[in-house]
């Protein structure tokens, strides 16, 4: 089958690519509103792009010409929090994605308990096994639909008991939960690991 993606209206064109571009890591955002509102909302577009200051990336797209809570604001506060979930909390990431209006908070309405943010004035979700703290960067748009990739740098990590070691994350211990097409979700299965290959140090000499 061959698609020239020159003739997909922006849904089609979504609901092709999320169905190729699997699975995908969720980035469950909050954000303050200026009137104080707190919103969470889920993200599949997200990915790390700098190890060093750490910093990651959401491409947050938009609604009826309009750009979601979310993205307002990170740009108006330039503060918010990703959090990684675990698959107990898949249902209320999954739930989180309702479209409320902008005086709606996501979190109470899941009932979701808080905690104050160390660097920022962002509240963090208290059962997410992973806090990240993050400051904006920077925003970049693309496409007809003018996504925007918000990119934050990571102030500090909120990371639940056992789940480092050595540095690393255990990801069986951390249980992630990942998004494929639609209304649907996918957790870890068998983990392979291979033979570790050469690779330049990642630090400057």
């Amino acid at each position: 089958m061959r698609i020239d993606p020159a003739y997909l209206d922006p849904e089609t064109a979504y609901r092709l690519i999320t169905g190729i571009v699997v699975p995908r890591p969720i980035a469950w955002v909050t954000s303050l509103s200026g009137s104080g509102v707190l919103n969470l909302a889920p993200f599949s577009a997200f990915t790390f792009v700098s190890p060093k200051p750490p910093m990651l990336a959401i491409s947050v797209g938009r609604k009826g010409g309009l750009y979601k809570d979310t993205a307002q604001n990170i740009l108006n506060n330039e503060e918010y929090v990703v959090h990684i979930a675990d698959s107990s909390l898949m249902n209320a990431v999954h739930e989180s994605s309702t479209e409320h209006p902008a005086d709606v908070s996501e979190v109470e309405e899941l009932r979701l308990s808080t905690l104050p943010g160390e660097r920022i004035k962002v509240p963090r979700l208290a059962v997410a096994p992973i806090a990240m703290e993050c400051r904006f960067r920077q925003c970049l748009e693309f496409g007809e639909t003018r996504s925007r990739l918000i990119v934050g740098e990571v102030l500090v990590f909120h990371i639940r008991d056992g789940l480092l070691n050595n540095g690393k994350i255990e990801t069986e211990a951390l249980d992630p939960i990942a998004r494929i097409a639609g209304p649907r979700y996918a957790k870890l299965g068998e983990i392979v690991t291979l033979k570790p290959v050469f690779q330049t140090s990642k630090t400057e000499s």
